[in-house]
């Protein structure tokens, strides 16, 4: 089995932009002011990912793993297959779309993880970076 890489490249605030193994993920938050309730301690943010398969195989994602933290220190994490209900299959060169949200009792916290894929007959991780979950 080949040795897994990881590159890490600068995002727009708050973001994260990750290649693993010839898989780039970018996700992009943002804080949802009017389904929030700040009052309430009900805070909600979206955020937009896109996977881009930049190797030469094509890639089948089979299952996601998140761990989000908050600014109280409470993790939570999920585990699951696929997102938002697919397995997507991905092309060499070409990317997958799509959009969730995550609530947060704090202001602020963090999310990041891996999506296990298939290439080839074999899995292997792909990392999610460190992203930021802001209210502003």
């Amino acid at each position: 089995m080949p040795a897994t890489t990881t590159t890490t490249t600068p995002s727009p605030r708050h973001g994260s932009d990750i290649v693993t193994d010839g898989v780039r993920v970018t996700v992009q938050p943002a804080y949802m002011p009017r389904q929030s309730s700040p009052e309430d301690r009900r805070f909600l943010f979206s955020y937009s990912i896109t996977i881009r398969n930049e190797g030469s195989s094509p890639i089948r994602l089979a299952t996601r793993h998140w761990r989000i933290v908050d600014s109280d220190g409470e993790e939570r994490v999920i585990e699951g297959p696929g997102v938002v209900g697919l397995h997507p299959e991905i092309a060499p060169g070409d990317s997958f779309e799509y959009s969730s949200f995550c609530p947060m009792l704090t202001a602020w916290g963090t999310m990041e993880g891996h999506y296990t894929f298939e290439r080839d007959g074999a899995k292997f991780e792909a990392k999610v970076g460190r992203f930021y979950l802001v209210a502003k």
